[in-house]
């Protein structure tokens, strides 16, 4: 299913579930658990769609790094995430939707122990019951699964797999692809899940950006253009939407990344990063420090040349 490329201004719009880029784009030596502002060195297809959407939100995500608390939603798309990719390392036929609820609790517990702070989603004294219903609506996600994928009817080549290059600018891509398949011929597949529903027509394009992001880093470091590109939408009982790029597609791409970056870079000399309103604002955990909604934004802490 080919869509329509989005242009560098166009927003890219993320589903009200999508948590922020574990991370960030950071300077090398800006710890990602220190709240120093920093530079930006790098930039991720999340951090990009940030830009896009509002160079507000990027400067607070990026340079201020300003915490955001975890919301049910994104902690739960992240839970589902890690179970799909445990569920891989059962052999062939053992690949159950029973397997894959049995490795839900396990995997919460992880979580909870790698970020103690989604435990506040659910207090013990009162949250029971409430994250025995979120665990259920993760049971949802993981059915939809099965019904529009058989995972004992394929081996991923590699899993959660950072991806990285360096254009010919020096501009540094870089992210994390959830799955990739080989086909015996070589051919290359690109696999995303996503815990939201599918985009209408509409917004494919957009959706798919991450995808040719992917396949661009992919491309220019091994060589190999991707045969297809698959988004697995697990909201609203599971849709699967492909998309075949091509060179041309993939050179587009690069063409607004570097656009884009070079805004990122015009931004971080002025100073000057304008809130973009659209309708992820209700969903945006910075509208308290946003302008547009009578906010205010701390103070730039970057140096501006007079």
């Amino acid at each position: 299913m080919h869509a329509a490329d989005p242009t560098v201004d166009t927003p890219v719009s993320p589903a009200p579930d999508a948590a922020p880029d574990p991370t960030p784009d950071l300077a090398p030596d800006a710890a990602p658990d220190v709240a120093l502002p920093s530079v930006p060195t790098s930039l991720s297809p999340s951090r990009a769609g940030d830009f896009m959407t509002c160079p507000l939100l990027y400067r607070l995500r990026v340079i201020d790094r300003v915490p955001e608390p975890p919301s049910p939603a994104a902690t739960r798309g992240t839970l589902v995430h890690a179970v799909l990719e445990r569920l891989f390392d059962a052999p062939l036929g053992e690949r159950t939707p029973e397997a894959a609820r049995a490795l839900l609790r396990p995997e919460w517990e992880k979580l909870l122990l790698e970020r103690p702070e989604v435990a506040e989603l659910f207090p013990e004294e009162t949250g029971t019951e409430e994250l025995a219903g979120w665990l259920a609506d993760a049971e949802k996600l993981l059915d939809a699964y099965f019904r529009v994928e058989d995972p004992n009817r394929l081996q991923p080549a590699e899993r959660e797999l950072l991806v990285t290059t360096t254009l010919e600018s020096g501009l540094r891509l870089r992210g994390y692809v959830d799955r990739v398949d080989v086909a015996p011929t070589g051919e290359v597949r690109v696999v995303d899940y996503k815990t939201g529903r599918a985009p209408s027509r509409d917004f494919e394009g957009k959706a798919m950006f991450q995808m040719k992001f992917y396949a661009l880093v992919i491309w220019r470091e091994r060589g190999v253009i991707p045969k297809r590109l698959q988004l697995m939408y697990l909201g609203g009982g599971g849709q699967v939407v492909t998309y075949d790029p091509d060179e041309t597609d993939l050179r587009a791409v690069e063409r607004k990344l570097q656009a884009l970056w070079q805004a990122v870079q015009r931004a971080l000399e002025s100073g000057d990063w304008p809130a973009s309103p659209n309708r992820l604002c209700d969903w945006c955990a910075h509208k308290s420090l946003c302008p547009a909604w009578g906010g205010t934004p701390p103070a730039y802490p970057l140096s501006v040349p007079s």
